[in-house]
C-alpha cells in the first residue's frame, strides 16, 4: 500500500477512535454534572453514538455549571463574600435596609441581599435618554467609574464613551470597564488598547482557564451596569452600540434602563465588584462609604446566575408571577420559558389575573422568534394573552405585577437568562415608580398587536413547522 494512503488509513482509524474517547470523558461528565434528566440522556446518547459532531457541540455548549466559581460562590469563602458580609453588618448600611417587604422578601432570600431605602429611581426609554443619563453620570465622577456591558461594538457610541472614561481618568478617576468575551468579540482591539494606554483599567470576563473553557459559549455575563462614586448606579437592557439608538437594522430601538440614586448603588457596586474580582482575579479598588438618602424609595438588587445554589433566576421570575392577583405583564425580546414558568403563567391566567407577555414582532434572532410562538398554544389555552411590538425592534426586560412590583433589568424570559447567564435584576415596589412603569407598559401594548393561534394556524406550513423545529432548539436558545 502506498505511504499516502497508509497515512490516510492510520488517520481514518485514529481521529474516530480519539473522538469516541473523548466522547466517553464528556459522558461522564454529563453525568456528574448535568441539570436535568431530559438534558442528561440527550447529551449520553449524542456523545456516544454520534461523537463526531457532539463532542464540538458539547465543548461550546456543554458543561452547565462554572464549578471553581460556583464553588466559591457558595461557600461564601471569597473576598467578594468577606466584602458583602461587611457591607450588610455596617451600622449605616444597616439603618438603610427595609424589613417589612412582604411583597418581595423571598426574593431578598434568593440572593441574601437586602432592600434598600432612600433611594430615587428614574426610568429611562430608550437609547438616547438612557446614554445622555449614562454619560453625564460618568462626566460628573469625582471617585470611581464602573462600567459593565455585555456587548461593545465599534461605532460612535462606544467612542463617545471612551472619551468619556478618558477623560476622567486623566482628571484621576479611577475607571473600570468590564465587558463580556463573548458578546464583545467583534470589538477591535485597538478600542481597548486606547483605554489600557489610558490609565482605564479593563476586564474581559471569560469562563475560566483551560483550552476547553475558551471554546464555551454558555455561562456569559449578560448585565449591563454603570455606577459612579458608589452613589448613583444604571441597570437595563441597553448594551453599547449603535443599533441601541436605532442606527442598525431597526429604525426604532425600543428598550428600558433605569437610574438609581442612593443606598441601592451598594449592591449594584457589590455585583460589578464580585463579576470584576472573577474576571482579574482582584477587588476594585474604590470607595465603599454608605452614599447618602436621595429619595423615599426602596429598592431591592437581585444578581443572578450559574454560580448560585438554586436556579436562582427562574424562583425570581416564577415568585414574581405568582405574587399576582390583578395583573403580570412581562415585556420580552426572547421569550423560551421553561416548564416552571409555563406552569405560574397558566395557573395565574386561571385564577383570573391579567396575563400578558410582549414579544417584538420583528426579530433579531429568528430561530428563537420561531420558538416563541411556539409556546402560545400552551400559555394561550389557559387565558394568556401574547402581543407583538411592531414599531423596530422591542428588547427591553420589564415586569409589572398588580401595582405592588416591578422589574427592570437584563434578565430575558429563555433558557439562558433562567440558567446560564449572569444576569442583573432591580425590583421595585414604590408606588409612583410603579405607575412609570404602568404608564410606560400601556404606550407599548397601544403599538402592539394582539396573536392568537388563529395567526399561527393561517401562516404557511412551512412557518409551522419552523416553530415546532425551532421548539427543539429551546435548551440552547
Amino acid at each position: 500500500m502506498p505511504a499516502v494512503e497508509l497515512v490516510i488509513a492510520y488517520w481514518m482509524f485514529l481521529v474516530p477512535l480519539v473522538l469516541h474517547g473523548i466522547g466517553l470523558l464528556f459522558i461522564f461528565d454529563v453525568i456528574m454534572n448535568g441539570r436535568t434528566s431530559q438534558g442528561t440522556i440527550a447529551w449520553v446518547m449524542a456523545l456516544f453514538f454520534f461523537p463526531y459532531l457532539s463532542v464540538f457541540l458539547y465543548l461550546m455548549f456543554g458543561a452547565r455549571r462554572i464549578q471553581n466559581f460556583a464553588d466559591a460562590h457558595q461557600s461564601g469563602s471569597t473576598a467578594i463574600h468577606h466584602l458583602g458580609r461587611d457591607l450588610r453588618m455596617d451600622q449605616q448600611v444597616g439603618c438603610l435596609m427595609v424589613h417589612d417587604t412582604p411583597k418581595i422578601d423571598v426574593l431578598s432570600d434568593i440572593y441574601h441581599l437586602p432592600v434598600m431605602a432612600g433611594n430615587r429611581c428614574t426610568l429611562l426609554i430608550n437609547g438616547e435618554a438612557t446614554f445622555d443619563s449614562i454619560l453625564e453620570g460618568i462626566r460628573s465622577a469625582r471617585r470611581h467609574v464602573l462600567i459593565q456591558f455585555f456587548i461593545v461594538r465599534n461605532g460612535d457610541l462606544a467612542d463617545r464613551f471612551k472619551a468619556a472614561m478618558i477623560e476622567r481618568v486623566k482628571a484621576g478617576v479611577d475607571v473600570f470597564f468590564l465587558l463580556d468575551q463573548i458578546g464583545s468579540v467583534g470589538l477591535s482591539r485597538a478600542y481597548t488598547d486606547a483605554l489600557r494606554h489610558a490609565g482605564v483599567k479593563v476586564g474581559i470576563f471569560r469562563m475560566g482557564g483551560g483550552i476547553l473553557n475558551r471554546f464555551r459559549i454558555n455561562f456569559r455575563n449578560h448585565r449591563k451596569i454603570v455606577v459612579v462614586d458608589g452613589e448613583k448606579s444604571w441597570v437595563g437592557g441597553h448594551n453599547l452600540g449603535d443599533e441601541y439608538l436605532g442606527q442598525g437594522r431597526f429604525d426604532h430601538w425600543r428598550d428600558t434602563h433605569v437610574k438609581m440614586e442612593g443606598p441601592v448603588t451598594l449592591a449594584v457596586q457589590l455585583c460589578f465588584a464580585e463579576d470584576w474580582h472573577w474576571a482579574s482575579g482582584q477587588l476594585p479598588d474604590i470607595r465603599w462609604d454608605p452614599p447618602p438618602c436621595i429619595g423615599q424609595e426602596p429598592v431591592l438588587c437581585i444578581p443572578t446566575g450559574p454560580g448560585d445554589l438554586m436556579e436562582s433566576c427562574s424562583l425570581m421570575m416564577v415568585q414574581a408571577i405568582n405574587l399576582a392577583q390583578q395583573r403580570c405583564w412581562i415585556l420580552t425580546p426572547y421569550f423560551v420559558p421553561d416548564v416552571a414558568v409555563i406552569k405560574a403563567l397558566q395557573l395565574a391566567a386561571m385564577r383570573g389575573v391579567d396575563v400578558r407577555v410582549l414579544i417584538p414582532a420583528n426579530p433579531d434572532k429568528r430561530v428563537v422568534w420561531w420558538a416563541a410562538h411556539s409556546y402560545l398554544f400552551e400559555v394561550a389555552v389557559a387565558g394568556v394573552r401574547m402581543y407583538t411590538y411592531r414599531r423596530g425592534y422591542m428588547h427591553q426586560k420589564v415586569f409589572l405585577v398588580d401595582d405592588t412590583l416591578a422589574g427592570v433589568g437584563t434578565v430575558n424570559l429563555d433558557n439562558r437568562s433562567l440558567r446560564i447567564n449572569f444576569e442583573i435584576t432591580m425590583a421595585f415596589i414604590d408606588s409612583g415608580f410603579i405607575r412609570q412603569v404602568e404608564k410606560m407598559c400601556r404606550d407599548d401594548f397601544s403599538v402592539s398587536d394582539p396573536l392568537t393561534t388563529d395567526d399561527i394556524y393561517r401562516r404557511s406550513w412551512a412557518f409551522r413547522l419552523a416553530i415546532r423545529a425551532a421548539r427543539l432548539f429551546s435548551p440552547i436558545l
